[in-house]
């Protein structure tokens, strides 16, 4: 199969760098095709869905990069990287450079990952009627999580000082062909992002089937808008989002924590029972991106991402199952990626009852969304741990996503959302925002730099 490749304003610099090279750009590209040459059936549009998946879910973005980066912002003492590669450390010590590749990575991923949906939801006349909601509502999710991902990086939180002036990233809605001065776009505010990702969310909420094999769901749309509301500190339509995944009754809690996870040193596999959503990793479509520096190197990875044991046991009880979620192989890693092909999961289940407690609790007196108390949703997810439970107050909550989201990729923009320093950092500082690669800035003229860079 193919790859449609459509150009894109991330590759702008590219573009411009061989534009000397006019014989050489008249010469027609075996491995490129125009785009209204390219989507002409329903099946080509299909096609382009699923490249548009491909990108959404490598390394570099939905894969594990992205996350793997907040986890590093966001450590003080739980994570001793041992690593050589300069661009992590710069996480690791809250020093990112505008010239660090792994932050263009992510953006070019993200951007790539946009402009693939845009030309799917650009052809959805070509679809098949049958068919033709379900491939738009997987455009839009991957479109609208993708732009949710971006703005939470490279622009301010959703709470530090007015989300309608901060700048965000450009949101761009067309496929880009070509690049023209329609291409040099500007930075839209950060509220004028998440805008336009409740948009993208909310029609493939509408639109998506209740079940979809490992593609993009109903729920899986309603689980990432819960996400994105409670970022934004919007708790009632946080909680509500919550519910709807809830309520579907299409997902349930493993009987262990650790069997959320793909089993160590196990072969591709299917999604869990409480997997919301996933990004299917195998051996054809590259490699879990947490495994690769969380892992040790028994179990694929590089193994310099180590678990500081005092952290373990300083943080987990005794009794609590999670404490068992780490294994030694020479030091401490982390059970979650072991499995260099194992999926990555983005959305579990325990994340949303979490969202609705933590809701409901700042909410109160309002009666609970859902008519399921804070306390029965925080037991919920420590009777998997094999934990009591007697109080829910909003440091229970904040506490129990700490013990149960560890290194998926949530503490930094839990530190944001709750006001929380990191070490002698304060949350909103500008070292904690990822800055606007220094490529695009240089191949687009209205892009602006983030404070601090």
């Amino acid at each position: 199969m193919k790859k449609i490749y459509i150009y894109n304003l991330i590759f702008a610099s590219m573009l411009l760098a061989v534009s000397s090279c006019k014989k050489a750009l008249e010469i027609n590209p075996v491995d490129t095709i125009e785009q209204s040459k390219a989507l002409l059936t329903s099946k080509d549009v299909e096609v382009a869905l699923v490249g548009a998946y491909s990108e959404f879910g490598s390394r570099n973005f939905y894969g594990g990069r992205p996350f793997l980066m907040a986890d590093f912002l966001a450590n003080t003492n739980a994570i001793e990287w041992t690593g050589t590669y300069e661009e992590l450390t710069q996480s690791i010590k809250k020093s990112l450079q505008k010239t660090n590749s792994y932050v263009n990575n992510v953006w070019a991923a993200g951007y790539t990952a946009i402009n693939d949906a845009n030309n799917v939801i650009s052809a959805i006349s070509k679809v098949d009627a049958a068919k033709k909601n379900k491939v738009e509502g997987e455009a839009k999710f991957i479109r609208g999580a993708s732009y949710f991902e971006l703005v939470r990086l490279f622009g301010k939180a959703y709470n530090d000082g007015s989300p309608t002036t901060n700048l965000g990233v450009p949101i761009v809605l067309t496929p880009t062909t070509a690049v023209t001065e329609a291409s040099y776009v500007s930075r839209a505010t950060v509220a004028a992002v998440y805008t336009q990702a409740i948009a993208d969310l909310t029609d493939a909420e509408a639109k998506l089937p209740a079940t979809n094999g490992f593609f993009a769901t109903k729920s899986s749309a309603a689980g990432m808008l819960a996400r994105l509301y409670l970022q934004m500190g919007n708790y009632a339509a946080a909680a509500a989002a919550a519910n709807r995944v809830i309520a579907s009754g299409n997902y349930s809690l493993t009987p262990a924590f650790i069997d959320a996870f793909p089993a160590m040193g196990s072969t591709p596999g299917v999604n869990s029972s409480e997997d919301i959503f996933a990004t299917q990793v195998t051996t054809l479509t590259g490699f879990n991106g947490f495994n690769e520096f969380y892992g040790s190197s028994t179990y694929g990875g590089r193994g310099e991402a180590i678990i500081s044991q005092d952290w373990i046991t300083n943080t987990y009880a005794t009794n609590d199952d999670r404490i068992n979620a780490f294994y030694e192989d020479g030091d401490m890693f982390t059970s979650k990626y072991a499995n260099v092909y194992g999926n990555v999961p983005v959305m579990r289940l325990s994340e949303m009852y979490l969202i609705r407690a933590e809701s409901n609790v700042r909410l109160a007196p309002a009666a609970p969304v859902g008519g399921v108390t804070p306390l029965q949703d925080l037991a919920t997810v420590r009777n998997r741990a094999g934990l009591t439970t007697t109080t829910a107050t909003l440091t229970d909550i904040l506490n129990e996503r700490k013990l149960e989201l560890a290194f998926e990729g949530f503490a930094l923009h839990d530190a944001k959302r709750t006001q929380t320093n990191i070490g002698n950092i304060p949350w909103n500082s500008t070292s904690l925002v990822f800055p606007i690669p220094q490529r695009e800035i240089d191949a687009n003229k209205n892009l602006v730099q983030n404070p601090g860079y």
